[in-house]
């Protein structure tokens, strides 16, 4: 495994992390009020793309933690769904 493959694991590792907080708060606080769904659902979108363009030029890191994030930021978008409050 080469320097570039480890700084894109590491990279993806913390940036993909980053999103538990934020499922933690909502999943404990069953509160969603200042989540915008329109910011989760875009960036679902966005981030199904960067795992395409992962495959197309076979880049392991960016493959692995795409998926990751996108599990992540769908999770967040349901509980907002779900705990949505008027």
């Amino acid at each position: 495994m080469n320097y570039t493959t480890i700084l894109g694991l590491i990279a993806g590792a913390l940036t993909t992390a980053s999103f538990l907080p934020q499922l933690i708060k909502i999943w404990k606080s069953k509160s969603s009020k200042d989540i915008s769904l329109g910011m989760f659902i875009v960036f679902c979108f966005g981030v199904s793309l960067w795992f395409v363009y992962g495959i197309l030029i076979n880049a392991l890191p960016v493959i692995i933690f795409n998926v990751i994030t996108f599990i992540l930021a769908l999770a967040i978008l349901t509980l907002a769904i779900k705990y949505r409050r008027a």
